[in-house]
């Protein structure tokens, strides 16, 4: 289905895990699955308002999430209720899996933040990462997830980098 399609969208269930326990579990709206990468859109699904600091997720905010079956990361475009770009949350994850009406993604600690300006680009949850033991219980997923990682944030620092995966 794509974006322009005249049907009907079609609804899922976004499932994040994290240490083997599902973390949240939201609806979303399905856009678009070319086989590959798939994108939904969903108001934001946290109880009340998340300040990080940086930035603010409140009620209204509407993320339009892109994931990938052959990716080791979830990119997160994140609008206030305006419309207004407030800028990209990108989730550390193994590849995802869609299976019936459940988008499952695996979260690996890690994340990164990159503000609507460009100005603020942030490595996150580089301790929750390392306490996690992935490195010592599955060597070559730590290693993706820090690859991916790395790819991310050189995409975030050069003008229309995170926006090209998007496209």
């Amino acid at each position: 289905m794509s974006a322009n399609s005249a049907e009907r969208p079609r609804s899922l269930d976004v499932v994040l895990v994290k240490a083997g326990r599902t973390k949240i579990r939201y609806a979303a709206e399905l856009l678009t699955d070319d086989g590959t990468r798939i994108a939904v859109r969903a108001p934001w699904s946290g109880a009340g308002v998340r300040d990080l600091g940086f930035v603010r997720f409140e009620p209204g905010d509407v993320f339009t999430e892109y994931y990938w079956r052959d990716r080791w990361y979830a990119v997160k475009e994140v609008r206030a209720a305006t419309g207004a770009l407030k800028g990209w949350y990108c989730d550390i994850t193994r590849p995802a899996t869609l299976s019936g009406g459940e988008l499952v993604v695996e979260d690996l600690d890690l994340d990164l933040w990159r503000s609507a300006d460009g100005t603020d680009v942030r490595r996150l949850d580089e301790d929750e990462f390392a306490e996690s033991g992935l490195t010592e219980s599955d060597p070559e997923a730590a290693a993706a997830a820090m690859a991916a990682l790395d790819e991310l944030e050189a995409l975030a620092t050069v003008e229309g980098g995170l926006e090209s995966l998007l496209a």
